[in-house]
C-alpha cells in the first residue's frame, strides 16, 4: 500500500528552502512571478484526503502567498474556492485558478479594493452567486508599509489609513457581508501574525491590527457560536509570499526567517494544513475562538 504521508514528507523535503533568500525588492502588491526563487505553494506537494468536500469557500488575498497555497490545498480536499486580489495581480490569480480548476474544482476570480466598504461587499456577494453559496470566509488579505527607518516617527496618516482599511475595516466588512451566506457548520478563519506577539519597531500599525485580529477572532467566536458558526485564527510568522520583497530592504532577503527556533522562513505550502484543519466541519467541529501559530518555533502566548 502506498504510504501518501511519505510521499508528502519526501516532495516538501524538496522543496523548501534551508536558508535565506537573494536580495531582491518589488513595488506593492508585488508579484509571484518576479520572485526568486518562486515559493512553494503546494503545487508539486500537497495530497488531498476529501477532507472539504462539497464545500464553498471564498479567500480573500487569495492570488498568491499564503491565500494561493489555501486555495490549492481547499481545491484538492474537494472544495470550490472564490479568490479576491487586487487588479494589479490578475496575472498571480489567472495562475491559481489553473491550480484549482487542475484539482477538478471551479474557482472563481473576484477582483476588488476590499479597502473601500462598497466593493468589498459586493465583491462577497459576487463570489457566494458564483460559487453557489458559501461554506468557509478566509480572511487572508493584508496590507503593511515596510522599508521605514524608525517606528513611531515613521507612520504617516495616509499610509496607517491604508493598513487599518486593509486589515481591519475590511475583515469586518467582509465578514458582516459574508453571514448572510454562512450558516450552521460554516467557518471564519481570519490571519493573524507573529506581529501580534512580537511586534517590529517599524511595523507599529501593521501588527496592532495583528493583535487586533486576535480579539476580533475571539469576539467573532462568542457571538456567532450560537449560529453554529465557527471563527478561528491563523498566525503566520516569516513566510516567503509576495509581501516580503514588496515591504522589506532587498539585502535583509538572504537573512529572512533566519531568527526563528528553526533557522529559516517558512514556505506557504506550511501553513495550508492548519487551513484545512480549521475549515473541516469535521475535524475541528469544537475548535473556535482560537488561534493556531504557524511561526517556525515563534511563541504565540
Amino acid at each position: 500500500m502506498t504510504d501518501l504521508h511519505a510521499i508528502d514528507r519526501t516532495a516538501r523535503s524538496l522543496t523548501i528552502d534551508e536558508g535565506g533568500f537573494p536580495a531582491q525588492e518589488q513595488q506593492p502588491p508585488g508579484l509571484t512571478s518576479e520572485m526568486e526563487p518562486h515559493p512553494d505553494h503546494g503545487e508539486e506537494t500537497w495530497v488531498g484526503r476529501d477532507r472539504l468536500s462539497g464545500l464553498k469557500a471564498l479567500i480573500t488575498g487569495g492570488d498568491s502567498g499564503i491565500g494561493r497555497a489555501v486555495a490549492i490545498a481547499f481545491a484538492r480536499e474537494g472544495a470550490d474556492v472564490a479568490l479576491n486580489y487586487l487588479p494589479d495581480e490578475q496575472s498571480d490569480a489567472e495562475d491559481t485558478k489553473k491550480w484549482v480548476e487542475k484539482a477538478g474544482r471551479r474557482c472563481v476570480l473576484v477582483p476588488a479594493d476590499i479597502s473601500d466598504e462598497k466593493a468589498a461587499r459586493a465583491m462577497v456577494d459576487e463570489a457566494a452567486e458564483g460559487l453557489g453559496g458559501l461554506d468557509v470566509l478566509v480572511n487572508n488579505a493584508g496590507f503593511q508599509w515596510g522599508r521605514r527607518e524608525h517606528g513611531l516617527a515613521s507612520v504617516k496618516t495616509d499610509e496607517m489609513d491604508q493598513v487599518m482599511k486593509v486589515n481591519l475595516y475590511a475583515l469586518i466588512w467582509v465578514s458582516q457581508q459574508a453571514l448572510k451566506h454562512l450558516g450552521k457548520g460554516s467557518s471564519i478563519i481570519n490571519v493573524s501574525s507573529i506581529q501580534a506577539y512580537d511586534p517590529s519597531e517599524a511595523l507599529i500599525d501593521y501588527a496592532s491590527t495583528k493583535a487586533a485580529i486576535n480579539n476580533i477572532t475571539v469576539n467573532l467566536a462568542q457571538e456567532l457560536g450560537e449560529k453554529g458558526i465557527r471563527v478561528n485564527a491563523v498566525a503566520p510568522g516569516p513566510i516567503w509570499t509576495p509581501l516580503q520583497p514588496a515591504t522589506k530592504k532587498g539585502d535583509s532577503m538572504p537573512s529572512f526567517g533566519a531568527d526563528t527556533p528553526l533557522g529559516r522562513p517558512g514556505q506557504p505550502s506550511e501553513l495550508a494544513g492548519a487551513f484545512v484543519f480549521l475549515a473541516s466541519p469535521l475535524e475541528a467541529s469544537y475548535v473556535t475562538g482560537t488561534v493556531i501559530g504557524v511561526t517556525g518555533g515563534k511563541p504565540v502566548f
